[in-house]
């Protein structure tokens, strides 16, 4: 026959069943809980970039290209029209002030000097002989004026005596009229010839002006033409290096044609050019960054060329350090404009996973999880990013882009 059970029973056969029933949900959501770990999504380490956010300085810049050129090189132009002949020295040479680069056929230039030079003595012998007939016709013209000089006191003296004749009645009026007509005639040609007297002398004198002067021309064609034979040896005109020579010998070359540069490689001078979308952001007297292989150079923009090619706009960069051994002629490089920066504010290495935007989301790793945040962005620039909220100095976070995390909001790292 059945029996009562005691209150006591009852209620540790119910508390057994509790506990098992607590256990079995405990077991139960382990089991779920261990189950969500194996499936989380998870990432090697290793394949993931990683920054830490410090206090610093962050700077805007704008991105431009560098071209390092010499801040001094000369041209060398072919004096005259004719050939190479002999190329002594090549690109990259170093050479001495005077020193010999290359020789040019000089057998032109020497038969134009010749001839001027000939023109230039026949010029000579002119005003030589233009002296001796000025002379001698200035001689023959005074040695007719006194003739006529004398000719006319003759008649005076002659006009004199027909008056006293005539007084006394030892002449007729006729013979004083004919005397007084000499006397005019006299003085009239007295006058022609001091005036050509006069004119002899101004133009003998204005001729020989003109010769001289021609004289002058033909020995600043000779000194010229002797310079022109000089430059046909080809020299450099100051220490520095042979950064391009001609050296196709034989070739028919014009006057003024390039035959060869020097360069002083002991300082340089930069090129900048930028898009034309930051031309209004660029200003004389912004401070710059040169980015070498080894090296980072400051500077200066000095100068914004007006004109827009190929929508870039150009302009000049003097740098702090223009002798600086890495720097070489015709280097490229990567050439940041300073255009604001604060300072003492939150910064992280700037990495793909800032895309652009106030807002971005990063991961930031806590241990072995990584768990996606939103934060604040300000200024950047190609090697920091300011940041405004969301994160606190120390915190690490993950900069690389990987695009099998887009969608997740959080994943473990594995290494």
């Amino acid at each position: 026959m059945d029996r009562t059970l005691d209150t006591k029973t009852v209620t540790r056969r119910r508390r057994k069943k509790l506990l098992s029933w607590l256990a079995a949900i405990v077991l139960l959501g382990a089991a779920v809980w261990y189950g969500l770990r194996l499936l989380r999504p998870s990432a090697d380490e290793d394949t993931l970039r990683f920054a830490t956010v410090e206090r610093g300085e962050v700077v805007n810049t704008v991105n431009a290209t560098a071209l390092v050129l010499p801040a001094f090189e000369e041209q060398l132009n072919s004096p005259v029209a004719t050939t190479i002949d002999e190329v002594l020295l090549t690109a990259g040479t170093q050479v001495q002030a005077d020193a010999l680069i290359m020789r040019l056929d000089r057998d032109y230039v020497q038969l134009q000097l010749d001839g001027r030079r000939d023109q230039l003595a026949v010029k000579e012998n002119s005003i030589g002989l233009l002296g001796l007939e000025y002379e001698r016709d200035l001689q023959e013209l005074t040695y007719d004026t006194e003739i006529k000089k004398l000719e006319l006191a003759a008649a005076r003296a002659q006009l004199a005596d027909a008056r006293r004749l005539l007084e006394i009645g030892g002449a007729t009026q006729e013979e004083v009229e004919s005397a007084e007509l000499a006397v005019k005639i006299s003085e009239l040609e007295a006058k022609k010839l001091g005036n050509q007297l006069a004119y002899s002398q101004n133009s003998l004198a204005g001729r020989k002006r003109a010769l001289q002067l021609e004289v002058g021309m033909e020995e600043k064609e000779v000194s010229q033409l002797s310079r022109r034979l000089r430059e046909t040896e080809v020299r450099a005109p100051r220490a520095g290096v042979v950064t391009w020579v001609n050296e196709n010998i034989g070739q028919q070359v014009t006057e003024g044609t390039a035959l060869a540069r020097i360069a002083d490689l002991g300082r340089y001078k930069v090129e900048g050019s930028a898009s034309d979308r930051y031309a209004d952001q660029l200003a004389v007297g912004l401070p710059v960054e040169l980015r070498t292989a080894t090296a980072r150079l400051t500077g200066t923009v000095t100068a914004i060329l007006p004109e827009v090619t190929d929508n870039l706009v150009r302009f000049r960069v003097e740098l702090d350090d223009p002798s600086h051994e890495e720097l070489r002629p015709n280097l490229r490089a990567e050439l940041y404009v300073i255009t604001n920066k604060v300072e003492d504010v939150l910064r992280v290495k700037n990495g793909p996973a800032f895309r652009g935007g106030r807002l971005q989301s990063v991961f930031v790793v806590n241990g072995e999880e990584a768990t996606r945040r939103e934060v604040g962005v300000g200024m950047r620039n190609g090697d920091f990013v300011e940041i405004t909220s969301g994160l606190t100095a120390g915190d690490r976070i993950i900069i690389s882009d990987s695009e099998e995390l887009e969608r997740v909001t959080a994943f473990k790292l594995e290494e």
